[in-house]
């Protein structure tokens, strides 16, 4: 394939979205050739209000014409003005390095959805329960109908729906979409999100029927530790669906007074507490046009809501794959236990068949205790169980709708138990596109990288939550911050974390701070106040989160529409903190510190010559801790201040960070690179934040090594010291130490979980040991993915692959794989915003070779391991002689080159390469 191809159009990162809100949205394509070189050096794009005008070349909407320039990611619509509801059609072509235009890509689309609030004609409805939810008996869920006509050929029917709630839709009995959990979690008390269908094929001439299950969800549900009800009391609908005729006229059904509403089968649904069935309540055949629903009441108009109704603009939560159990055991008292081998989110679909008013109950967990039973202490208020009571003698399938759960186990109690054929576990979460992978020739390290990606999928639920299981599920700032790089190269995170920053906007306070977790939930009351407590807010390395997720976003996809959206919100959080802390140091803040660390004994010769530290073990200092985190966020917001051009803010804030460093090493580093606290987290983060000065730097990074190396080569760093540890080492010229670390298999390591069976990351490293068992349950998630932040050392150390951060959103890479600590190879892949990026890298004998693809129109800076004096070969010559390749020069023990787009074969000399670590 020399020629280049145009592939990937998409429309602010989604493909063909039906329904989106921006009205200048981005478009962006990537580019194929096998050609070494192949670049473009214009483009020409052509949006248009039909087919038929696209075929034609004519962009009665927008054609930008040609223009100059390489970028394809990011491009701004700039075409006449989109209406609500409009489908517009676009494609893009491109001339290469040789000035030869390309083919027409294929066709793509968007539509826009309703673009006012006047446009919803309908209003919210549903109907009340009458009844206060408890942990065993949460609400039922409602069911709606109603009939409309329809007469002539349809040209196009759209529906726009959404819940305060969540809900189910169904069109003459078929369902609509396949998104599992809809709308998702939003901070209610500001937005709610609508989804957009096309259902133009569903409609029939004559009588049609719209059905719909209205669940509790995020919204009314047991939520956050917090309980129930903490957004609204009932939940409500609102839908309309607009039908386009051939002959030009319009239809328009909306939720109104005409709807019906029941209550049926669903006796009780909760995200956290699981679903009830009771299938003789089946109203059989209700979802069809013939159904009688005069037994039905009329549906209630419910309150209006005063909230943003948004279009959903990240991928849907849905069902992505099935699995089958690895065991399936029989117990005592009619019970089943089910194995699915794999931790996981979502539910079991069963078959059951045990004859009418026969109870089933499955209970969820995440591991089994020492006997053999189901362990759930650590659910805490969760229950994660489901029940079915049966309709018939028939075989009856049961699958949840409005619930998920974190589960590896299940136990189904109930006579006679299902057959293992009839098992099968549905796995749910935001379904975003999966780009990294990583293999290597250790298969535990194998298992760890697995174990990062389920974890990522069980907690990517709307947003990026702490835990799947337990009565939390929070979209804990902190958390997601750190696990944020990593996430990155395991799925295309642009517009989840975009919808998400949303979200921490929401909830930022009038203060100016943002708040540690997202949706915000307000805290319970209090015996002090007749108003809510603001709980969990402000603290240092959580509520730091979204300039720092907001800077990723522009690394790793060159967005900066991301940075401006936010950059007034940003800069409210710098002025609370300037107010609070005008010395730099950030003092009686909020903390959580470096959570779940392992205390630490301070080296002997630091004891003695330091005088903030006392005998015994410490764990990192608060203030050190939160003021690292302050002048490390002053610095990313002027790094943002430049990239937007507000240049002003970026001279302001670079002299603020300067004034914030200078205070902390004047409170925090003597003049020997002892650190207060004297932990291996408050090295790492002042090393890596280069918060020692510079003639220190190499006696802190000794301190660093001498603590890891007392300790047996032992991490004892909790969630933020670990995500910038394992950089520092290997940055610094301890490759080989940060190597012992990831291959460690005692007690603490990322392989001791793997070694005791782990299919997940825990949020503890001592989640359960052979000594002493599970950890304390209060607070011992086994499916937790901060410590999961080695991910991104992996895919950069071992894999090679990195952004360059002088290039956004990978217009250039960085190549530097590091075979080290026994590993003889790797396979990494990484399909980034402009394409795949490749290594497949081996070690044998001393020799060294690394087959490497780089996407059409971009380059790569690629680092080469070899032994000082020899020549680095490309395709059997001297690289520095091969097309594409420039010697750049040599860098510690590798030869660096640039190269072009294409594939190539590097081949060296590196025999200290792969020993031992």
């Amino acid at each position: 394939m020399s020629r280049l191809i145009i592939d990937r159009l998409r429309t602010e990162y989604l493909d063909n979205p039906l329904g989106i809100d921006v009205v200048s949205p981005r478009l962006g394509w990537i580019m194929q050739s096998q050609r070494r070189g192949a670049r473009q050096t214009a483009y020409r794009l052509v949006a248009s209000s039909s087919l038929g005008a696209l075929a034609r070349d004519e962009g009665d909407l927008w054609d930008s014409g040609i223009v100059s320039g390489s970028e394809s990611q990011q491009i701004v619509y700039e075409g006449s003005p989109l209406q609500s509801g409009q489908r517009i059609y676009w494609k893009v072509r491109v001339w290469d390095e040789r000035g030869t235009a390309t083919d027409w890509s294929e066709p793509a689309s968007w539509t826009m959805g309703l673009l006012s609030r006047s446009e919803w004609k309908g209003h919210w409805v549903g109907r009340s329960s009458g009844r206060k939810p408890s942990r065993e008996e949460p609400l039922p869920v409602v069911y709606l109908r109603r009939l409309f006509r329809s007469a002539g050929i349809v040209r196009r029917a759209t529906v726009y729906a959404t819940a305060l709630g969540l809900y189910r839709l169904h069109l003459n009995g078929a369902r609509v979409g396949n998104d599992a959990l809809s709308p998702e979690w939003t901070d209610y008390h500001v937005r709610v999100q609508y989804q957009t269908y096309d259902v133009t094929e569903l409609i029939r001439d004559g009588d049609n029927a719209l059905a719909v299950m209205l669940g509790h969800g995020w919204y009314t549900g047991y939520i956050g530790m917090y309980g129930y009800q903490k957004y609204g009391m009932e939940p409500s609908f609102l839908m309309q669906l607009n039908i386009e005729f051939e002959d030009g006229t319009e239809q328009s059904i909306q939720t109104d007074d005409v709807w019906r509403a029941a209550f049926g089968p669903i006796v009780g649904s909760d995200l956290q507490m699981g679903e009830n069935w009771d299938a003789r309540l089946e109203h059989l055949g209700w979802r069809e046009a013939d159904f009688d629903d005069c037994d039905w009441l009329p549906a209630s108009r419910m309150y209006d809501y005063r909230g943003k109704v948004v279009a959903q603009m990240s991928p849907q939560i849905r069902a992505t794959q099935t699995r089958r159990p690895v065991e399936v055991r029989t117990l005592a008292d009619n019970r089943t236990l089910v194995d699915m081998g794999q931790m996981t989110s979502g539910f079991l679909r069963v078959v059951l068949q045990g004859g009418p008013g026969t109870r089933y109950t499955l209970r969820y967990a995440e591991a089994l205790d020492r006997d053999g039973n189901l362990y759930t202490d650590n659910l805490r208020f969760a229950r994660q169980t489901d029940t079915y009571v049966c309709r018939s003698w028939d075989r009856e399938t049961f699958e949840p709708l409005f619930t998920y759960h974190g589960y590896r186990y299940v136990e189904i109690s109930g006579s006679p138990g299902p057959a293992e054929a009839d098992i099968e576990g549905v796995v749910v979460h935001s379904c975003l596109p999966e780009t990294g992978a990583l293999e290597t020739s250790e298969p535990l390290v194998n298992r760890l990288i697995d174990n990062i990606r389920w974890t990522q999928r069980a907690n990517y639920m709307s947003v990026p939550t702490d835990c799947p299981q337990r009565d939390e599920r929070h979209g804990w700032t902190g958390d997601a911050m750190i696990f944020a790089p990593t996430a990155a190269y395991n799925m295309d995170v642009a517009a989840f974390l975009a919808k998400w920053l949303n979200d921490l906007e929401d909830g930022q306070r009038p203060t100016g701070a943002y708040t540690d977790f997202a949706p915000f939930i307000f805290g319970p009351k209090t015996e002090f106040d007749n108003d809510f407590t603001y709980t969990h807010t402000g603290s240092a390395g959580w509520a730091d989160a979204p300039p720092i997720i907001a800077w990723l976003l522009y690394e790793r996809y060159g967005d900066r529409e991301v940075l401006r959206r936010h950059y007034a919100a940003m800069k409210r959080w710098m002025d609370y903190n300037e107010a609070l802390y005008p010395n730099g140091i950030r003092r009686d803040a909020p903390q959580y510190g470096d959570w779940l660390s392992i205390d630490e004994k301070p080296l002997a010769e630091t004891k003695a010559e330091f005088g903030w530290l006392v005998d015994g073990h410490s764990t990192t200092p608060y203030d050190v801790f939160s003021s690292a985190y302050w002048a490390y966020g002053v610095k990313v917001i002027s790094d943002i201040a430049r990239v937007i051009g507000e240049e002003a803010d970026a001279d302001k804030y670079e002299k603020l960070h300067a004034c914030v460093r200078e205070a902390f090493i004047r409170e925090f580093v003597n003049d020997t690179a002892a650190i207060k606290g004297d932990t291996q987290t408050a090295y790492a983060l002042a090393l890596a934040w280069r918060l020692v000065p510079d003639e220190l730097r190499e006696a802190a990074l000794r301190r660093l090594v001498g603590k890891i190396e007392e300790a047996g080569d032992m991490a004892a760093t909790g969630f933020h010291g670990t995500k910038h540890l394992m950089e520092v080492l290997s940055e610094s010229g301890y490759e080989a130490l940060a190597f012992r670390l990831l291959l460690r298999e005692q007690y603490p390591s990322w392989l001791y979980s793997v070694r005791q069976g782990a299919t997940t990351i825990w949020e503890r490293w001592d989640g359960w040991t052979e000594e002493r068992g599970f950890q304390d349950p209060g607070m011992n998630s086994l499916c937790h993915y901060a410590f999961g932040s080695v991910g991104e050392w992996l895919y950069r150390h071992v894999g090679g692959i990195r952004p360059d951060p002088l290039s956004p959103g990978f217009g250039r890479s960085v190549i530097r794989p590091r075979p080290l600590g026994g590993l003889v190879s790797t396979r990494c892949e990484y399909d980034s915003i402009r394409g795949i990026i490749a290594t497949d890298w081996t070690l044998r004998d001393g020799e060294f070779e690394l087959e490497l693809t780089v996407p059409a129109n971009t380059t790569a800076l690629v680092y080469v391991p070899a032994d000082e004096g020899t020549t680095v070969l490309e395709d059997d010559r001297p690289a520095s002689q091969s097309v594409g390749v420039s010697a750049v020069g040599r860098e510690g023990d590798c030869e660096t080159f640039l190269v072009v787009s294409g594939s190539y074969r590097f081949k060296s000399v590196y025999r200290d390469g792969g020993k031992l670590a």
